[in-house]
């Protein structure tokens, strides 16, 4: 990926969200989150979701979107991540990635090679 991203990692509950949110002030940015279990809905317990409050606060991206039963693999999170991260540069504002989630974070960065789908 070719643009300026700001990344912030780290293991659970250690306050990487409260830095993101007080950063995304601070540059004008918009997190994108790359946890792989804040993605889904209803997973709120040791996910260390950012609060409504703090999403009301700046705008947050790939949480609570999917439903727990639903796949996600970390090739879509790249994909999806650096499509937001663009639009994101797009309105002039800075993508911030949150998260604990290194196989995310590199999938988003550096892409991975297309796997062949599982059956069900």
């Amino acid at each position: 990926m070719n643009v300026e991203l700001i990344v912030i990692v780290g293991p659970t509950a250690i306050g990487k969200t409260a830095v993101g949110i007080e950063l995304a002030k601070l540059v004008d940015g918009e997190i994108i989150s790359a946890d792989s279990r804040q993605i889904y809905k209803q997973m709120n317990i040791g996910t260390a979701k950012p609060t409504v409050d703090e999403m009301s606060e700046i705008s947050h991206h790939l949480i609570d979107f999917l439903e727990p039963t639903e796949n996600f693999s970390a090739g879509e999170f790249g994909r999806r991540a650096r499509m937001i991260a663009t639009e994101i540069l797009d309105r002039g504002k800075h993508p911030i990635v949150v998260g604990g989630n290194g196989f995310y974070i590199k999938a988003m960065l550096e892409g991975l090679p297309e796997s062949p789908k599982l059956p069900e």
